[in-house]
């Protein structure tokens, strides 16, 4: 009989970082669990890395071909036997009881596909700056969704999930491929944006994950972070029909990433298609530059 619980971590190279984080794993107070280390063609030589921690529970999964960390968590996830499906990252560190707390909340709400909390980002700021020194919550305790609120509205404008703070039941989601493998950012985001169609999402505020800032994290990478955005669109264009407003933020959004990396012709496109869905949006971001307003969801 296979685990309950099947932890799929993806890595390109980290070796200095991989272990740390595969201990944070294993030592988690739930121990019914394998851990799928999937290596997404690394240059680096990971495998003694990986056996020389003589865990039982680990398997390891090698990709011939790089095709980014989608593309491994969908190898890890072909593989993967549990009934429960959590996902880590390579440098980051997973707080002792992470598993069991979210294991005995999903035990508690049999109507809910997911769960999931927020992290400890060492290195990052509450208002999206990166440096030494800065901690912050994300997401901010006083940003949780909370019970009534539409799922799928916040979903299509907002990336509320890091997939290492979540625990997923494995029929969650109706597709055996979970993750876009065009997608190289905001992987996250065009799956939970779909993902909330699907199955009920509950968000506690306490963290479950230490998380440190990378300077090759894929979200700095503005024009994989606009392409990303346009896969979101494109993959919930049902959704996004029947919320205009939340089209034309996302709109706005693709446009000024667009205008930033000199891209102004093709910028002025989208703009003029999230004016016309949200007129508003251009307002709202000027009152918040001021002070006068918190962005606020559509």
């Amino acid at each position: 009989m296979g685990a309950t619980v099947s932890v799929i971590l993806p890595v390109y190279n980290r070796s200095a970082s991989l272990a740390d984080s595969m201990r944070s794993v294993l030592d988690q107070s739930y121990r019914d669990l394998e851990l799928i280390v999937v290596d997404d063609a690394s240059t680096e030589d990971l495998r003694p890395i990986v056996e020389g921690l003589g865990d039982p529970r680990v398997r390891f999964l090698r990709r011939e071909r790089n095709g980014g960390a989608s593309a491994a968590r969908n190898t890890g996830l072909a593989a993967a036997q549990g009934r429960f499906i959590a996902f880590q990252d390579s440098d980051d560190l997973w707080l002792p009881n992470k598993l069991k707390r979210q294991m005995d909340l999903l035990e508690q709400m049999p109507e809910v596909g997911v769960v999931t909390h927020s992290k400890v980002l060492y290195g990052g700021g509450p208002d999206g700056r990166y440096g030494v020194g800065l901690v912050s919550m994300r997401p901010p305790p006083d940003r949780v969704m909370k019970p009534g609120e539409d799922q799928v509205k916040k979903y299509l404008v907002e990336n509320r999930i890091s997939l290492q703070n979540a625990l997923f039941r494995r029929d969650c989601y109706p597709e055996p491929m979970w993750f876009d493998d065009v997608t190289r950012s905001n992987a996250d985001w065009a799956f939970t944006s779909s993902l909330a169609q699907h199955t009920r999402i509950a968000e506690f505020p306490d963290p479950v994950v230490m998380a440190f800032s990378s300077p090759d994290g894929i979200s700095k990478l503005k024009r994989a972070k606009a392409i990303g955005l346009i896969r979101i669109v494109k993959r919930n264009r049902a959704a996004y029909a029947r919320y205009p407003a939340a089209y034309g933020m996302m709109m706005w959004r693709i446009g000024r990433i667009l205008a930033r990396h000199g891209k102004k012709r093709m910028a002025r496109k989208f703009y003029a298609e999230g004016l016309k869905n949200d007129p508003g949006f251009l307002w709202r971001s000027l009152m918040e530059k001021l002070g006068l307003c918190r962005q606020q969801s559509v």
